[in-house]
């Protein structure tokens, strides 16, 4: 069993990007925020930001190629009023996809 989810793809009809949990389910994602190349704590305040900016019930996906980083969000997320939903491995970076509670 892998540790990490393994699709993301984006759609070709409007650009939406989506992700394929592990569990099957397709999530839409309101907001991509790249934090490729960027260390700690930048991911970590891109991310409330973006948090702040979306609507409950939406995800994000934030994208990480820090290690650090990528094991550092998913327990912010309680922290940010946020539920961590998986992080999906995509080459040399992380997609940690996390949706907002309330």
């Amino acid at each position: 069993m892998s540790l990490f989810g393994t699709k993301v793809r984006t759609t070709a009809t409007d650009g939406a990007v989506q992700v394929q949990l592990r569990d099957g389910r397709v999530l839409q994602v309101a907001r991509q925020v790249d934090c490729r190349g960027d260390s700690c704590p930048r991911p970590q305040l891109m991310t409330k930001r973006a948090l702040g900016e979306v609507a409950p019930g939406a995800v994000i996906d934030v994208l990480v190629d820090n290690p650090t980083s990528m094991e550092a969000l998913p327990p912010l997320a309680d922290e940010l009023g946020a539920a961590y939903l998986e992080t999906v491995k995509d080459g040399a970076f992380w997609h940690v996809l996390i949706r907002r509670i309330g």
